[in-house]
């Protein structure tokens, strides 16, 4: 598959290839880089007995992963290094972008923190905390009088 950018009649007439390059340096590396955003998307969820969170982080194994516990706050954090460039190899662009990143986590008081699993499947980190037996949601029928 070719890729074409077009540029809707526009050209700069002093030197069109100073204009392409330049372009394609502001708009492909700078401008991007910018709006994607470091950390991983999150969904926190809560039921009876638990609360679960789970992070979106395609592309990373589970040793990638460190998952730490202090006081109250659960700190996620992952890094991929940058592979080494084969030999003999040219780029004339290279987009793999590796990074790292950092969530954390205040948790609740009901959280029970020697309770706590993770597990990483088809690119979702999803951490379950259970809850405390006294903060379990109890419920009872209250009689009218």
């Amino acid at each position: 598959m070719t890729l074409v950018k077009f540029n809707n009649g526009q050209k700069n007439v002093v030197n069109p290839w100073f204009s392409d390059v330049f372009d394609s340096l502001i708009n492909d590396s700078i401008l991007n880089d910018r709006l994607v955003t470091k950390t991983p998307a999150v969904n926190i969820a809560e039921t009876e007995n638990e609360f679960h969170i789970e992070l979106a982080v395609p592309g990373l194994k589970k040793e990638d992963f460190k998952i730490n516990l202090e006081k109250n706050v659960l700190s996620v954090s992952a890094e991929k290094k940058a592979q080494d460039v084969e030999q003999g190899k040219r780029y004339s662009k290279r987009e793999y972008s590796y990074h790292s990143f950092v969530r954390s986590f205040t948790l609740p008081e009901s959280a029970d923190y020697a309770k706590i699993n993770a597990q990483y499947v088809d690119g979702v980190l999803k951490l379950d905390l259970a809850k405390k037996e006294e903060a379990k949601m109890q419920s009872r029928e209250i009689a009218v009088k």
